[in-house]
């Protein structure tokens, strides 16, 4: 392996994998680790999920190291998903402009290596979901089947996005179970917005590879939206604030956790507005945009959480 071994077209330029040994510097673009938008997304919801437990007063000390703990398990759990999605469908990366160039596709890493990483990466994320208690260690077990179908889905549905939703924001739960020690309704009206959102940011992402998808045969919600996605995604919006306002209702929260809200409810106007569908660069720069979309939603359980400390 050589320093000139191409990277996906959709990793920066010069980003720290680039600099690696050339020996791990393919294991490193499998598990996605130049483009860290796809952690951020998987971790995001664990803290919401954090936070709003300790909005809705379970606030152990324990919860100091948490988002440790869920930082480095979205880092690696984040990169076994996307190694076991590069097996499933490498003879589809391979006809994709966008994927072509991706460690399995392009020859750079063999299947039989491509599983042996993918399970060290799951040892290590097991590592760290056994420093919870055992209830969110079994959610978390539960987790793997809606992985394990994951690349299968936009085989058989125009909604692959819906269940990615299910999947990514499943850390909504397990943080709020680390925290609590059980599920709310409240948790589960966190997950519901998790959901949506990943509706309105996927579609996004997704509308950067619909000439692609539609000549081998692979749908997405962008295929299925298509001229109208504008609009759906303006109700993917709607229901990921309304998910959150639910989400404070149930746990009785403080006015100031509803107008926490107002910066995320622009941010995602913004990213409406601003969106042109037939533009893959301006697509995968909103989709990006995202990570400040989701720590923007986290002000809200934090800044009731304040509420109980002044």
């Amino acid at each position: 392996m050589t320093n000139s071994t191409p990277s996906t077209p959709d990793a920066a330029p010069g980003n720290w994998v680039d600099h690696t040994p050339a020996q791990i510097r393919p294991y490193l673009r499998l598990m996605r680790a130049d483009r860290p938008i796809g952690t951020w997304l998987l971790l995001i919801p664990c803290l919401w999920g954090l936070a709003l437990a300790a909005a809705a007063g379970h606030n152990g000390s324990s919860l100091f190291w948490y988002p440790i703990f869920f930082a480095i398990g979205a880092f690696v759990m984040r990169g076994a998903g996307c190694a076991y999605n590069d097996i499933v469908d490498r003879d589809f990366d391979a006809k994709v402009e966008r994927t072509a160039l991706r460690p399995i596709p392009s020859g750079q890493i063999s299947v039989k290596k491509a599983w042996a990483f993918l399970v060290f990466l799951c040892l290590i994320g097991l590592i760290v979901l056994l420093q919870f208690n055992q209830f969110t260690i079994l959610l978390g077990l539960a987790s793997l089947l809606l992985v394990a179908a994951y690349p299968f889905m936009k085989r058989i549905t125009y909604w692959p996005q819906a269940w990615l939703g299910l999947t990514f924001n499943w850390g909504a739960l397990l943080g709020f179970a680390a925290a609590a020690g059980t599920l709310a309704p409240a948790a589960f009206a966190l997950y519901g917005a998790g959901i949506f959102w990943t509706l309105f940011y996927d579609t996004i992402y997704a509308h950067q590879d619909t000439d692609d998808d539609a000549l081998i045969g692979v749908k997405s919600t962008a295929l299925r939206l298509g001229e109208a996605t504008q609009k759906w995604l303006i109700g993917f919006a709607t229901m990921t604030i309304a998910g959150f306002m639910l989400a404070g209702f149930l746990i009785a929260a403080h006015p100031l956790y509803y107008a926490a809200l107002i910066p995320a409810i622009v941010h995602l106007t913004w990213q409406i507005r601003t969106l042109d569908i037939h533009d893959s660069h301006n697509c995968l720069r909103l989709f990006k945009s995202n990570r400040d979309c989701g720590l923007l939603l986290l002000l809200a359980p934090i800044c009731d959480r304040i509420t109980h400390l002044i």
